[in-house]
């Protein structure tokens, strides 16, 4: 089994799963806003061990914790984030 086929992302894990930060996509976004960065600054690095906490409503925000913080992040920004579940 190859790595690249236990990848997934952060906006694909079910509430209660967990995984570890892999890699974090470029976002590409034309608003000027490095996303990509952002997550970065609040703990979303390679590495870092993450849970989904709560799936809102189709198309609504992710709670997510990080460490020991938790985050509300929109699907899109949590399509960035390539993880290894456990």
């Amino acid at each position: 089994m190859t790595l690249a086929s236990t990848l997934t992302t952060l906006d694909a894990l079910k509430a209660g799963q967990s995984g570890i930060v892999i890699h974090l996509a470029p976002s590409g976004g034309a608003d000027g806003i490095d996303v990509p960065r952002r997550l970065m600054e609040l703990g979303f690095v390679p590495g870092e061990r993450i849970r989904m906490l709560k799936r809102g409503l189709p198309g609504g925000p992710l709670a997510v914790k990080v460490g020991q913080s938790t985050f509300a992040l929109r699907r899109f920004e949590a399509a960035l984030v390539s993880i290894k579940p456990e």
